[in-house]
């Protein structure tokens, strides 16, 4: 059957689902690519769905494309007819399997080591769902990218998505013993200027994506606190080639304390100024904030509740969701 002669309800729906993708991805071109189609067929469908409403939906200029005042209507309440009609078929199926494919973008280092045990228990529970798992240190594009959910290290200030924070990641500073036995003993008690001016002294290595030419630490013991200022030997944004780097002594670094547990237990590297400590970094399930989810994701995202805040290395916080 052709797409002119399509018009059962599951069909108009799947004109919804094109034409919320065009809105999102702001063109057909965009939205084919997405889809995993062609341009042409997209702006078909669109225009099929504008016959079946009577009503025009979208219009192109040479600034590229708009939507109407029907189409922003449609495109606000495609969403939810979308999803709950997915819900109710979910719902209605009972006992079936799970099914279908997850588009998910985790951290680098975490996604590729932490979380690929979990994710293969949930792949042998749920054999008719495919996962795709894409490693990614910033938050996607939900607007724009066909992203179902995203696991997040790092503070979250987009007030129109959804982010329930799953644990605290600690961070230490570390060093090989070598190059820690340059540091004057006792030089955690000494005052904190002291202490900032002799350690930013020292060669360091910096994680661009949470810091490049200082860190902030406070006491362990109280609320005093300092700011180490430097000038990295390696900038990088890889959590790996962090590690490694300092491994082969290049500089201090301050790093999630789950990646180096085995450096420390077998002495490649040693903690560095235990008496002061940064602030743990937060991780987050993070979502657009669409009242309906499907059941992949809702189990999904389960799993990872109750499998990261008991993870070594995890420091268990209070859930709470914020938007």
């Amino acid at each position: 059957m052709n797409d002119a002669n399509r018009d059962s309800g599951q069909d108009r729906l799947a004109l919804l689902q094109t034409f919320l993708r065009v809105a999102e991805a702001g063109s057909f071109s965009a939205a084919a690519l997405q889809l995993a189609t062609t341009q042409p067929t997209v702006s078909r469908r669109v225009q099929m769905l504008e016959s079946l409403l009577g009503a025009r939906l979208v219009e192109r200029s040479t600034r590229g494309l708009r939507l109407t005042e029907e189409g922003e209507r449609c495109a606000a309440q495609a969403q939810d007819l979308i999803d709950g009609w997915q819900s109710l078929a979910e719902e209605l199926e009972g006992g079936e399997e799970l099914s279908g494919t997850l588009r998910l973008r985790v951290p680098h280092a975490f996604g590729q080591s932490q979380l690929i045990e979990p994710l293969a228990a949930f792949l042998t529970k749920h054999p008719r769902v495919s996962v795709e798992w894409m490693l990614q240190d910033q938050l996607p594009d939900f607007s724009r990218e066909n992203v179902d959910c995203s696991l997040l290290v790092g503070e979250i200030s987009q007030p129109n998505l959804i982010a329930t924070q799953l644990a605290e990641i600690p961070r230490v500073l570390v060093a090989t013993p070598q190059l820690a036995k340059k540091l004057p003993k006792g030089l955690g008690k000494k005052p904190p200027e002291e202490i900032a001016e002799l350690l930013g002294a020292q060669p360091w290595l910096a994680l661009l994506a949470f810091y490049r030419d200082g860190v902030d630490l406070r006491a362990a013991d109280g609320e005093e606190r300092m700011h180490v200022a430097f000038r990295p030997r390696l900038g990088t944004d890889s959590l790996f080639a962090l590690i490694e780097s300092a491994r082969r002594g290049l500089g201090f670094a301050l790093v999630s304390q789950w990646a180096v547990f085995d450096d420390m237990a077998e002495g490649r590297l040693v903690r560095v100024l235990p008496e002061w400590c940064a602030t743990p970094l937060p991780i987050s399930l993070v979502y657009p904030s669409r009242r309906l989810q499907p059941a992949r994701l809702r189990a999904f995202q389960q799993v990872m509740r109750e499998v990261i805040p008991t993870m070594r290395g995890m420091r268990e916080v209070r859930r709470r969701a914020k938007t």
